[in-house]
């Protein structure tokens, strides 16, 4: 892939974008066997990948530069800004909503946040866009309420320069530090959440609900998941760190119960809203978080799929979840490195099936979904 912004030397987040993708893989299938090397693999499955670019269905913006002529992009170490408008990850949709909101900060009167001096008020835009129709949620990162009276007034134009934008929020964070987000949010707009759709399965987003970054590589990892329940007949099923439910959703039966556990709110009432489409009597999702409940719980599950934040599921509930020994984990994991720590700490399982999945093109991440079966089941 191509990027002007690579070859000026202004942007260097995608390390490995002069490496053609199937070397790409390669480095990554290498790196992943290397950190499962202590455990036997039955299984390895070809690895999925989707589009070099135009792939994100989401942009985080750092606001700098000045009111009449704002930078949208990042900040380097040096506090040095970069526009990154012209990124060539980003769909070709999201020219026309940054070319629109540049004037527009300047018509609501949102000075850009400038660090050194802790002044200002515009911290970051949140971008978020579906592919079931198009439609987008922007967020605006404000320090303060200050400006929110002059923000509500200005958004009459920017609608109408952007019907696309179906969710309109302003967020304030007021802390001085590299935080993206905080916990208060303000509608502008009636609906709250986003409507997406991955194989045939509703999802929503809300604003502070974790959603893929790579639709396209995502919904492949959800129909692999699905595809792997299914093959087991499970009949009780949890779902771990479950977010939105993208996992539990899919592979959800209406000859199963599934409970689905999820730290967020926000994402449990997306999940919430999903299953009520889907009609399924027998899903339970609730906002707790998910070691303690796993921890609490008698009544075994024949499977449990986790899907853990970068820091993996940790010794605790891993030593539960080898006591409390079900059929089958399957393990989603964005961190090999913690999960393969995670494995060493599950002695009665044994790797059946790896499948490497690049959500993440030019760079050295990547996501992996794994099945482990208990030894005993063989």
């Amino acid at each position: 892939m191509q990027c002007a912004l690579f070859d000026a030397g202004r942007c260097r987040s995608c390390q490995w974008i002069e490496l053609p993708v199937y070397q790409q893989l390669s480095a990554k299938m290498t790196d992943l066997q290397q950190l499962l090397a202590a455990h036997p693999v039955a299984e390895w499955c070809a690895p999925v990948s989707g589009p070099e670019q135009g792939f994100r269905n989401k942009a985080k913006m750092v606001v700098s530069g000045s009111v009449e002529k704002p930078l949208l992009g990042m900040l380097h170490r040096d506090g040095t800004p970069e526009d990154l408008t012209d990124c060539p990850l980003y769909p070709a949709s999201f020219e026309s909503v940054f070319a629109a909101l540049k004037p527009f900060i300047a018509r609501a009167g949102l000075t850009p946040y400038n660090v050194e001096r802790k002044r200002g008020e515009l911290k970051y835009l949140l971008l978020t866009e579906s592919q079931l129709d198009g439609g987008m949620m922007l967020r605006f990162v404000l320090r303060s309420e200050a400006k929110l009276e002059q923000l509500r007034a200005a958004l009459p134009w920017l609608q109408q320069q952007l019907p696309q934008l179906k969710v309109i929020t302003a967020n304030i964070q007021p802390v001085h530090m590299a935080i993206m987000e905080g916990e208060k949010e303000i509608f502008f707009t009636d609906q709250q959440a986003l409507a997406e759709r991955f194989n045939d399965v509703p999802l929503w987003i809300r604003p502070h609900s974790f959603f893929q970054t790579n639709p396209t590589v995502a919904s492949q990892l959800y129909a692999t998941a699905r595809d792997w329940v299914r093959a087991l007949n499970i009949k009780h099923m949890w779902d771990l760190f479950c977010g939105v439910g993208g996992f539990g959703l899919h592979c959800a039966t209406p000859q199963m119960t599934l409970t689905g556990i999820e730290i967020s709110p926000e994402a449990i009432a997306c999940a919430r809203q999903s299953a009520a489409q889907l009609d399924l009597t027998d899903l339970h999702f609730q906002a707790l978080d998910s070691a303690e409940f796993a921890t609490g719980q008698g009544r075994v599950p024949e499977l449990v799929l986790v899907n853990p934040p970068r820091r993996g599921i940790g010794k605790t509930l891993c030593d539960y979840l080898s006591q409390m020994a079900p059929d089958f984990i399957i393990y989603s994991s964005c961190n090999a490195q913690t999960m393969a720590k995670d494995f060493g700490h599950l002695p009665g399982y044994r790797v059946e099936r790896v499948q490497l999945f690049d959500m993440f093109p030019h760079t050295a991440h990547y996501e992996v979904l794994t099945l482990l079966i208990r030894e005993q089941t063989l």
